[in-house]
């Protein structure tokens, strides 16, 4: 009888509206963004006009325990009181965001360093553990660890009994 009724919420989840959401939590602690960045790239480009940069090629960039590898990444830059800062770095070429045992990965992801959110987009997949939950779109507040799966959300609930 468990599984029947197993069987019918999940089928009542996969068919819900396109609008679904699930709360995850991601990596449980809030991001340390104070500690030294670590990229490694195939090649780099700077575009002088804007100050830019791209890394190439196998990237992988590293911060304290969040790590995050994609095909290509673009760093921008912003004046902040006369200062210049990284704003936001886009990923794209599929990538893998990883923070402690968990992982989340998507077609493409921008973090906003101001408001220390990190976005997935395009066919994500998170696992925490033995649970995995797919989506249209990521959305994870660094600060708290705290996230939510947007578009058409799929996920299969364990059992007490299992």
């Amino acid at each position: 009888m468990f599984r029947f009724l197993r069987l019918g919420l999940a089928l009542i989840l996969l068919a819900g509206p396109a609008a679904a959401q699930v709360g995850i939590g991601f990596g449980g602690v809030a991001h340390d963004a104070s500690q030294q960045v670590e990229v490694v790239a195939d090649s780099l480009t700077v575009d002088r006009e804007s100050g830019n940069a791209v890394f190439s090629g196998n990237v992988v960039i590293v911060q304290g325990d969040l790590r995050m590898a994609a095909g290509e990444v673009t760093v921008y830059y912003a004046e902040t009181e006369g200062q210049t800062e990284v704003a936001r770095v886009v990923a794209t070429g599929g990538v893998l965001v990883t923070r402690g045992d968990d992982a989340a990965e998507g077609e493409t992801a921008e973090y906003a360093v101001a408001d220390a959110s990190l976005t997935l987009s395009g066919g994500v997949m998170v696992t925490q553990g033995p649970t995995a939950i797919a989506g249209d779109r990521l959305i994870v507040d660094l600060e708290t660890g705290s996230g939510t799966v947007t578009g058409r959300v799929r996920t299969v609930l364990q059992g007490a009994d299992e």
